[in-house]
């Protein structure tokens, strides 16, 4: 797999993915990668690049949401002296700096619709203007960008532009998240323990049988990152170890994240949900007198929920 080594797993999933993005390497186009938070977007970027005829020059990543809105256009595209308040000197960007590279633009959904209009007559023409400059100049840099947001959505809220969507989307990859590739789990968590146990100098740990099953029934909010930082945690805390179960922290055991216990029983023939809301909402203000705030705490919900609700189920007249 060469350069694609640093892609841990063996899953059917990930095996077509890994495909994919080798063919894409030698391309040399504009690439799309999607994904949810912890999937491993830059891993894969960087892969990417490393096969790539641009292997041996410069790649730069720039996380998209890490900058306050004012100065995103200045790091890319870089500025002239006095092109505004605190523009001392001439800066050169990112784009600037990459010539020849690629540029990893992740979080890309956060771009700011006026940088993202820049960006596009970049895509289109190869043209960079600097803030300040008068002349646009040419830089030959190849796009990797990522996304962990439904650019569809961003679209249909205005808050991205959908001729960028599609000059970005030339050949999107999606990274699937850990719960789809439960798999690959073993695979990883060995990896990550041989990795710790190497950086801290400590006796390798790992997991057991009975823990891989509990494991493999966790939901994985954080994908491959929240495994990382379990497996370094452990590494360090259990060094040497073979964990089982009892000694995972809570929230990865069975029950952690189910709904607390309620004394209510839902009754065989069920319940009409709106009826049920309406009654409740009527008992509470009756016992608050119509103290709407009281109301609300005794039922577990904001004052705004409560109005809301209150309009919805005609009870504003209590």
């Amino acid at each position: 797999m060469g350069n694609f080594n640093s892609i841990i797993g063996h899953s059917p999933a990930l095996e077509s993915l890994v495909r994919s993005a080798r063919m894409v390497a030698a391309a040399d186009v504009t690439v799309l990668i999607k994904g949810e938070t912890g999937t491993g977007k830059e891993i894969l970027a960087s892969a990417i690049q490393k096969e790539s005829p641009r292997a041996n020059k410069p790649f730069i990543t720039l996380n998209c949401a890490a900058l306050p809105e004012g100065l995103v256009e200045s790091e890319l595209f870089g500025h002239r002296r006095g092109a505004f308040t605190g523009a001392v000197s001439n800066k050169e960007g990112l784009f600037q700096a990459c010539d020849g590279g690629t540029l990893f633009l992740d979080e890309i959904n956060s771009l700011p619709l006026p940088v993202q209009a820049k960006l596009l007559r970049f895509l289109e023409s190869g043209e960079c203007m600097a803030v300040g400059e008068v002349r646009p100049e040419m830089v030959n840099v190849r796009i990797i960008a990522a996304t962990n947001a439904d650019l569809n959505q961003k679209i249909e809220l205005g808050e991205f532009r959908r001729d960028l969507y599609f000059r970005l989307d030339v050949i999107p990859l999606e990274l699937p998240p850990l719960q789809q590739r439960l798999e690959d789990l073993d695979m990883l968590a060995n990896h990550f323990f041989a990795h710790f146990a190497n950086i801290h100098g400590l006796p390798q740990a790992g997991f057991s049988k009975q823990s891989y099953h509990v494991l493999r029934s966790y939901k994985w909010p954080g994908n491959i990152r929240e495994l990382r930082n379990l497996c370094e945690r452990l590494s360090i805390l259990l060094a040497g170890t073979i964990i089982e179960p009892e000694k995972l922290p809570p929230e990865y055991l069975p029950g952690a994240n189910a709904l607390p216990h309620s004394d209510f029983v839902l009754p065989q023939q069920g319940v009409q949900l709106d009826n049920l809301e309406a009654e409740l909402i009527y008992q509470a203000l009756a016992r608050t007198k119509g103290n709407r705030s009281q109301s609300a705490r005794l039922l577990g919900i904001s004052r705004d929920a409560l109005l809301y609700r209150i309009q919805k189920h005609g009870l504003s007249s209590y």
